[in-house]
């Protein structure tokens, strides 16, 4: 990763420095929000979560959400038995807010728990302790140095930071500690705050377009793993408490997390997902494959036919791939028990209709898929004028047949419900046509379905798409590239 804008670099660098001082915590545009507990959220079935996107919190590796933060939310959402939305920013004043002001209901990142940020958040049971250390460079013949020579040319003594500039994530902790850290040594530290994470500085750092950034011993490690010219082994803290955060005064949802995340931490599948981010060597060939989305924008081995054809039916193409992903995991040669085959998993007929055979190559069943997604929209598009309603349509005919949707569609106005709007109206009647009640109804034409499989479709490709809009995003790429 490396940062691609030299301008927008310069400018952070001169606004930074014109600030006498850094915050650890934003105070400014905080409202006084109403809080929700976790009888309202649980009422709402919907946890509103802040995370990162980085190589260990949050990222998509070959279409897949992944993290360590991830994994744990998951847990955390099927425990309170609600739906997780999750919500990225590496912006830290701007989680805080968002918390604050009532629009998320937890930040799930690896804060430093501090006074200051007690006054206004209420954090969790912590989750582990680190150290903040110092990232620095080696000297470009690091490799034959013994570990002693190596030593004696990197500051190992906190009075040698000096005079030093030491550029750091904006609304972290580590400008508290930098600042009380100049006091201790009666020497100005000069702190440089900028509007990346500490991932995207410590790949400065190692590409030498700054010294030295400051950030906790944990994320420190891991990046080692990635960018071994650079050294970690300086500590500038005491160990510290990380944790995540929730509303002042959501008592009952901090206890319910707070009881789960005890006893979790006991089990051996939080051991699992601990290991498989922090101490799996595996993972720095999944941070430098091509399909390792936060660097690349890469989602598959198939994205430059995706791109074009979504672009042909006018779909985002982060939701044909999430749609693919669910259909064959990206595998080519996938083939389901009914006989669907391929990437877009063709039934026999409906790829005879479109020109694509089994051994056709991947693009052409992509084209397919394309085209068949296109003939649906033109059979919904005069029943369901909005867009954004009709792609819902459109997923479930794909995964269980135009027939079946219209079914579901007539039910629901017999019924009462709104025949144009799939959440708690047609979706509802979809998955009641295994009962014989329904089936058997006159306005049903095709007959029985098992209706949960196509409803857990819909939602799982468009809980994907909400994944892949998280981390493949203009803002993102921006920022961050392959190496």
């Amino acid at each position: 990763m490396r940062f691609t804008s030299l301008s927008a670099f310069c400018i952070s660098i001169l606004l930074s420095l014109a600030i006498p001082g850094c915050r650890d915590f934003p105070k400014s545009n905080i409202v006084k929000a109403r809080i929700a507990d976790l009888d309202e959220i649980r009422e709402n079935g919907i946890l509103i979560v802040m995370t990162n996107f980085n190589s260990t919190d949050y990222f998509i590796y070959r279409g897949q959400p992944m993290g360590y933060q991830y994994e744990l939310l998951q847990e955390l959402a099927e425990h309170l038995k609600i739906k997780l939305d999750v919500m990225v920013s590496n912006d830290l004043d701007k989680n805080f807010r968002l918390l604050m002001n009532g629009d998320c209901n937890l930040i799930a990142i690896n804060l430093t728990i501090t006074r200051e940020r007690k006054k206004y958040v209420d954090f969790i049971e912590p989750h582990g302790q680190t150290r903040q250390v110092l990232v620095q460079r080696k000297p470009e013949n690091w490799k034959t140095m013994s570990q002693e020579e190596l030593g004696k040319k990197m500051i190992r003594n906190q009075l040698e930071l000096a005079g030093k500039t030491i550029y750091i994530q904006n609304g972290s902790s580590y400008s508290e500690r930098l600042r009380n850290l100049s006091d201790e040594i009666g020497d100005t530290i000069y702190i440089v705050e900028l509007p990346d994470e500490a991932e995207q500085i410590i790949s400065l750092v190692a590409e030498g377009a700054i010294d030295y950034t400051v950030c906790d011993e944990n994320v420190a490690l891991v990046n080692q793993t990635y960018f071994p010219n650079i050294d970690v082994a300086t500590a500038i803290s005491f160990p510290q408490y990380i944790a995540w955060a929730v509303q002042k005064g959501a008592t009952s949802l901090k206890r319910e997390i707070d009881s789960w995340l005890i006893e979790f931490r006991k089990t051996t599948k939080y051991a699992v997902i601990y290991n498989k981010y922090f101490r799996n060597v595996r993972s720095q060939k999944m941070i430098t494959s091509d399909y390792f989305s936060l660097a690349s924008g890469k989602i598959s081995a198939y994205d430059q036919a995706i791109k074009k054809y979504s672009d042909q039916i006018g779909w985002d193409w982060r939701l044909l791939a999430a749609m693919i992903y669910q259909e064959s995991r990206f595998d080519p040669n996938a083939q389901s028990w009914a006989g669907a085959f391929g990437l877009m998993q063709l039934m026999p007929n409906t790829a005879k209709r479109f020109g694509v055979e089994r051994n056709s190559p991947p693009d052409q069943h992509i084209r397919a898929g394309a085209e068949f997604i296109r003939w649906l929209n033109d059979r919904f598009k005069d029943k369901i004028p909005d867009e954004q309603e009709r792609i819902k349509f459109i997923l479930a005919s794909y995964n269980i047949g135009y027939g079946h949707i219209v079914d579901a569609m007539n039910l629901a106005e017999k019924y009462g419900k709104d025949p144009k709007v799939w959440g708690k109206n047609v979706d509802e009647f979809l998955m009641m046509k295994s009962n014989p009640k329904y089936y058997m109804d006159p306005v049903v034409k095709y007959g029985y379905c098992r209706g949960i499989e196509t409803y857990n479709f819909v939602s799982e490709v468009l809980e994907r798409f909400t994944d892949y809009k998280n981390i493949i995003n203009e803002e993102i790429l921006s920022s961050v590239t392959l190496q």
